[in-house]
């Protein structure tokens, strides 16, 4: 996995829910200059195509190097020709995004949903450097991961492998927005959290006084406000957070089963805001996983942070090109 130094620098870009993060990173997963920006959900995929080539065109007058290639993570399905073909959290369907950005910035693009490009990051230079086999878990606004068995990241027969938030946890359970019901997502991703924090709210108020006044309203009480208030001690952030790490461990004993890692990588803005979670999911894994399955294993927080995606999607464009040039 080690990286060459002279290797061009390349561009990374993590498309997410709600904002857009853009980084220039050198040949050892250095970022050397970066930028965020709201995502606007709200706009049609061709303007937020027009708004991510403005804003590489900003990043790059930053600096005075060649970038050579850019990587995107985008929190969807992305096919091997670069098309988004869902994106829920965007409505996007059927988007070629790989051929519009290699259009507009004249550059090669590699396109791979977000929580594969973060696991190229944590993998490359962040928690699982070295490792063969290891799973990485991203629980922030959605729930996704990515799969490294025998020292390659799992792709599946159309690259849409490692959508771990939409394994099925309950049968007819909660609506997630994908079309089926009862994902893992629907129950710890952050608008999920924030659905059941509402609705243990408005069944009962009183308990819910410390969240209202946080967020200000019911219908603004989000992950963010459930996290506060779990610093605070508050009774209802707890159980909602103690139901949280269930649900997330119950997923996980699933996933460590089936792909018996040596690692398992927990992150994204959830974990972040209660990292309590990855020791009560280790706990529980331990109880309740196959014993071969966890003699070996290790359990961490990523490294990388709100890093990983544009550093993953660097690295994975950093690839792109050594393999362009081995064929020469």
């Amino acid at each position: 996995m080690g990286r060459r130094t002279k290797t061009p620098l390349t561009m990374g870009i993590d498309l997410g829910g709600t904002k857009v993060r853009i980084a220039l990173v050198d040949s050892q997963g250095k970022v050397l200059h970066s930028l965020n920006y709201p995502t606007k959900p709200e706009k049609k995929a061709d303007e937020i195509i027009n708004d991510i080539m403005i804003y590489a065109d900003e990043c790059l007058d930053k600096i005075r190097k060649k970038v050579k290639a850019l990587g995107i993570g985008v929190p969807g399905q992305v096919d091997f020709d670069g098309v988004v073909r869902y994106a829920p959290n965007l409505n996007w369907h059927d988007v070629p995004l790989k051929s519009k950005l290699e259009r507009g910035l004249r550059m090669p693009v590699a396109v791979v949903n977000d929580v594969n490009a973060a696991t190229w990051g944590e993998w490359s230079y962040g928690s699982g450097t070295g490792v063969g086999d290891l799973v990485v878990l991203f629980v922030g606004t959605g729930v996704g991961g990515g799969v490294v068995s025998g020292g390659r990241i799992l792709t599946g027969c159309n690259n849409t492998a490692g959508e771990l938030g939409h394994m099925t946890l309950v049968e007819g359970g909660r609506s997630c927005h994908c079309p089926n019901k009862g994902c893992l997502e629907a129950y710890i991703g952050g608008w999920a959290i924030a659905e059941r924090a509402q609705e243990a709210v408005r069944t009962n108020p009183k308990e819910g006084t410390h969240l209202i006044s946080l967020a200000g309203n019911v219908e603004e009480i989000s992950a963010k406000t459930v996290s506060q208030a779990y610093r605070r001690g508050d009774m209802l952030a707890e159980k909602l957070i103690e139901e949280t790490g269930q649900h997330l461990a119950a997923g996980m004993v699933s996933i460590v089963n089936a792909f018996n890692p040596c690692l398992a990588v927990l992150g994204g803005g959830v974990i972040e805001g209660v990292p309590e979670l990855v020791r009560i999911v280790d706990t529980i894994i331990r109880r309740r996983a196959l014993k071969a399955s966890v003699e070996k294993l290790k359990v961490v927080k990523a490294t990388l942070g709100d890093k990983a995606g544009v550093i993953g999607a660097a690295a994975l464009a950093q690839t792109k090109i050594e393999e362009a040039t081995s064929m020469l």
